[in-house]
């Protein structure tokens, strides 16, 4: 499946051979600079290809450039697909290629008679926050904090391992809109419009709490995040944790009062950002419908 009017040509294809499966570890290493203790053995790798699991490349002639791997589980009793692993090598992101490889996914994922599918991504990803919600339509109700503990050898897990971990319900006609390259993003800003964010920044970059009550008394909830929190990592630690700190409690305390997160905005006020998630009371089975005839 070659991408039109992509200069170079990138093609997506599964992972098939021996010298296709040998060069996750280069892209892994290069994207998360994870030492080999928390990179995938080559031996793991082709018996989840041989089990069944899906891997998935973006290729540039015979390299691979990026990949995407999603293994089966089980959720609620039911046949899943987790989606593990996606990474695109730096010099090729400014191809799409990261929301091509879920395309491929739920292609594949559709055609197996499975879904919804599952992943996990890092609520203070602003980039991350705006593929999966705005452009792919996913939802959320869980916050792991410390999903693969308190750090690992990756750079970008110095500052804790908190994930959201969310459901893309492939077939909803709420995915079904986004994939058509429409999204909510007026009646996200008009919802966020009326809101005091449950955290926000309090003017020098810091992240700062409202009153929970008041927030939990209403419909929705705003919850602010830095635009780059990678650049506030690598200058200023100590407030990279803070946020970390900040928006888990802001989570976790939404989540368990019967919030669920709906939307990400990303909105441009000051040259900070910030991104905003836009949480809904209710479950998210009323809110996607299909989920709710899904797990019946």
């Amino acid at each position: 499946m070659p991408i039109p009017n992509s200069k170079p040509a990138i093609t997506i294809r599964e992972l098939e051979s021996f010298e296709d499966l040998q060069q996750v570890e280069a892209v892994e290493r290069e994207v998360w600079g994870a030492s080999a203790r928390d990179t995938l053995p080559l031996t793991l790798i082709i018996a989840s290809k041989a089990a069944g699991s899906l891997w998935i490349g973006a290729f540039d002639g015979a390299v691979l450039v990026g990949f995407a791997f999603a293994l089966f589980g089980m959720e609620n009793g039911r046949l899943s697909l987790h989606s593990h692993m996606l990474a695109v090598r730096e010099s090729y992101r400014n191809h799409d290629l990261g929301y091509t490889l879920k395309l491929a996914q739920r292609e594949r994922a559709l055609a197996l008679g499975i879904h919804p599918m599952t992943w996990t991504f890092d609520p203070l990803q602003g980039r991350n926050a705006h593929l999966n919600f705005t452009k792919l339509g996913v939802v959320s109700d869980s916050y792991r904090p410390d999903f693969y503990g308190p750090e690992t050898s990756s750079v970008l897990h110095r500052n804790g391992t908190d994930r959201l971990w969310v459901k893309w319900p492939m077939a909803a006609r709420r995915v079904q809109i986004r994939l058509q390259g429409k999204d909510s993003r007026a009646e996200t800003l008009d919802a966020l419009s009326i809101l005091i964010p449950l955290i926000h920044f309090n003017g020098d970059g810091k992240p700062a709490r409202s009153d929970l009550a008041a927030a939990l008394s209403r419909q929705r909830i705003a919850i602010e995040i830095p635009s780059d929190i990678t650049e506030v990592e690598r200058n200023s630690p100590q407030l990279a944790q803070q946020w970390r700190s900040a928006t888990r409690w802001a989570f976790t305390e939404a989540l368990k009062a019967g919030f669920f997160v709906a939307e990400f905005c990303r909105t441009v006020r000051g040259q900070q950002g910030p991104g905003v998630y836009l949480l809904e009371k209710g479950s998210v089975e009323e809110y996607v419908p299909e989920l709710a005839r899904r797990s019946k």
